[in-house]
C-alpha cells in the first residue's frame, strides 16, 4: 500500500470511528503529537483515537489534501463535535504532517490552534486564557489523565 493510500485508510476509518483500522496503521513506534495531548508514544496514540471514537457521540470529521511520498505525508482535516466537558459545540480545523517508516505511520504530528479551540470549548474561559502555556499545560495533564483512566478500563478487552 502507497502512502497515500495509508492516509486515506486512516482517515476514512477515523470517519468511521474505527480505531482499531486507524491503529493499524501506525507503526509500534508511533510518535503522537498535538495542542491538546502532548507527546503519546506507542499504545497510548491508538487508545487516543479509541477514547475520541468512544466519547465522541456526535463527532464528525471530514479530510482532504492527503499528499505523500515514501518518507513524509501531509493532510488536512476538520472534526465538529459536542465537547463533553462543558456542552459547547467545537469545529477544529488540523493539518497534519506525518513520517512513514516499514509502510506504517512512524511520526503524525497534529496542528491546530489551541486558543481557538480553547475559545469554543471553553466559551468565555477559553477566550481569556485558552492562549496561554499555563491553561495549555493544565489541559494536557487532564487529557492525559482521562486518556490512562480509558486504558485502565479498556485494558481488559
Amino acid at each position: 500500500m502507497d502512502n497515500n493510500a495509508l492516509l486515506t485508510k486512516f482517515y476514512t476509518a477515523f470517519k468511521a470511528k474505527d480505531p482499531k483500522t486507524m491503529a493499524e496503521c501506525y507503526h509500534k513506534d508511533i510518535v503522537f503529537e498535538d495542542p491538546a495531548f502532548g507527546i503519546l508514544q506507542g499504545e497510548r496514540a491508538g487508545a487516543m483515537w479509541e477514547m475520541l471514537c468512544i466519547s465522541g457521540k456526535d463527532l464528525k470529521m471530514d479530510f482532504s489534501g492527503i499528499e505523500a511520498n515514501e518518507q513524509t505525508g501531509k493532510a488536512h482535516w476538520e472534526a465538529w463535535y459536542t465537547f463533553s466537558a462543558t456542552g459547547k459545540k467545537v469545529h477544529n480545523i488540523i493539518d497534519a504532517e506525518f513520517e512513514f517508516k516499514d509502510g506504517k505511520i512512524i511520526k503524525h504530528t497534529d496542528h491546530f490552534s489551541f486558543k481557538k479551540w480553547s475559545k469554543q470549548a471553553f466559551g468565555l474561559v477559553g477566550s481569556l486564557i485558552g492562549g496561554t502555556s499555563f491553561f495549555q499545560n493544565q489541559f494536557n495533564k487532564q487529557a492525559n489523565s482521562l486518556l490512562d483512566k480509558h486504558i485502565a478500563k479498556n485494558n481488559g478487552k
